[in-house]
């Protein structure tokens, strides 16, 4: 992007983030028990001329968005010298979309013609990603099919579960996400079913200390999905773990870096952060990763983190090899469907309960809880894959591992938040993904020294807690 494209897009975000502040600090004037998501998007729209704040804030029941292919879901094979280049065309991707739903969903937007002109762009993104592909392997034919995008309408207006008095409702939408319907009680939740550990399996567990990132550690990259790139995520991260990973990480230059946890764990563990969505700006109203990409309000610091390794119901785990790169849950699962979603929502004291596509309503005193839980089965080859999926499998129902993989200890990313009683948060998102809770999803290097995966391999074969 031009230093002039740049600037253009931070005043048109800078317009939307003033609009959305006056309406949240009107409708959070109104009680304690409003629960109101006001946060500029990158598609959020500018008050049409001769309304007011009042009139603004009666959102509409339906909002635009655009959905498109995932096409670095799509990738197989990915030669080493095309990684940089297939990496910047992904970013590039995610930057269209980004634009074209700010467009769509403008006053007086002709989607047609967005969505004719993002066809063309990712049209030739693509096919400069598959001809770098092909300087070196067999040419992807098949990602010429994913140009095209829809648009698709997303209702808003729906009411959340029950809730008791000390708990927050989401009362209405404003444009950029989340809504009232992404909000449910947590005693409305299934309750979870795990399968029992039988004689052969592996009950052990081994913990990670590595703080809640007390020294701020955040960036908007993505080291494992567009290595090389500056705000490839479009959000935040929060970070523990390698005090040194960016968007230029290397297996060195993370292995030769300090750690925030107390066992000499050098493995990076990263999330979005979550935000309050009190009306409030947030120091990064206007960076990247923050405002400029539709994220607004202040960053929520986790009331605890977890890192822990667990076992297998039905087998011993073997050690996973240093570097192994894992992403669970999918950043676009609300525009590309739930098949690599894996988000899961709860409260302190109600873990038995878990939400998939819903935050969680929190009686008065009980905590937000996000749980990520990483695939737990390796193909015993890569430690990495062109779609960053195909090397690693969850388990099956009965906990043991499809064919061709063995198990790994798994790991388990558990982040707590104290959220104030009545203000709204959500996750950090792609602006086209509306901040739905479907989309949360957490990353993982493993960087630990060989000795110290023995070590936890054998606390968890061993049924220990370590």
């Amino acid at each position: 992007m031009t230093p002039t494209k740049r600037q253009g897009h931070k005043h048109r975000i800078s317009a939307k983030v003033r609009v959305l502040l006056a309406v949240a600090a009107l409708l959070l004037g109104g009680g304690g028990t409003a629960l109101v998501a006001a946060h500029a998007s990158a598609g959020g729209s500018h008050r049409p001329a001769g309304t007011s704040s009042a009139d603004h804030a009666a959102a509409p029941a339906t909002a635009t968005t655009i959905a498109c292919p995932d096409v670095g879901d799509r990738l197989r094979d990915v030669p080493d010298p095309a990684r940089q280049q297939v990496s910047a065309g992904l970013a590039e991707l995610d930057a269209q979309v980004a634009r074209a739903y700010e467009q769509a969903s403008a006053p007086g937007g002709d989607g047609g013609a967005v969505l004719g002109e993002l066809k063309q762009r990712r049209s030739t993104t693509i096919g400069r990603m598959a001809d770098a592909i092909a300087e070196r392997s067999t040419r992807p034919s098949d990602l010429s099919e994913l140009s095209g995008c829809t648009a698709r309408q997303v209702r808003t207006a729906d009411a959340p579960g029950r809730a008791d008095a000390g708990a927050a409702v989401l009362t209405r939408a404003i444009p950029g996400g989340p809504s009232p319907s992404d909000f449910a009680d947590i005693r409305t939740a299934p309750a979870k079913q795990n399968p029992a550990v039988g004689s052969g399996g592996s009950a052990g567990t081994f913990t990670s200390s590595c703080g809640r990132n007390e020294n701020g550690h955040f960036n908007s990259d993505n080291v494992i999905v567009t290595p090389g790139v500056s705000n490839g995520a479009h959000h935040t991260h929060d970070y523990v773990g390698n005090l040194s990973t960016n968007a230029f990480s290397s297996n060195a230059s993370l292995a030769a870096a300090g750690t925030t946890c107390t066992n000499g764990d050098l493995s990076t563990h990263y999330w979005p952060v979550l935000r309050l969505l009190d009306g409030k700006a947030a120091p990064d109203a206007h960076a990247p990763g923050g405002g400029h990409d539709g994220n607004m309000g202040k960053v929520l610091r986790p009331s605890s983190v977890t890192i822990q390794f667990r076992g297998s119901p039905v087998s011993k785990v073997s050690a996973m090899p240093r570097f192994l790169r894992v992403i669970t849950g999918d950043a676009k699962a609300f525009t590309s469907g739930p098949g690599n979603a894996n988000a899961s929502w709860s409260c302190t004291g109600f873990e038995n309960r878990q939400l998939k596509d819903k935050y969680p309503i929190c009686p008065g005193g009980s905590d937000v809880v996000r749980t990520l839980a990483f695939q737990s089965c390796w193909d015993g080859r890569s430690v990495d894959s062109a779609n960053h999926r195909t090397h690693v499998a969850f388990a099956k129902a009965d906990g043991s591992c499809p064919r061709g993989f063995r198990a790994v200890p798994q790991l388990v990313q558990r982040i707590t938040y104290a959220v104030p009683a009545g203000t709204p948060f959500a996750v950090d998102s792609f602006p086209e993904q509306l901040h739905k809770p479907v989309t949360d999803h957490g990353d993982f290097i493993n960087v630990m020294p060989d000795a110290l995966m023995a070590k936890a391999v054998s606390c968890v074969n061993g049924g220990r807690r370590c």
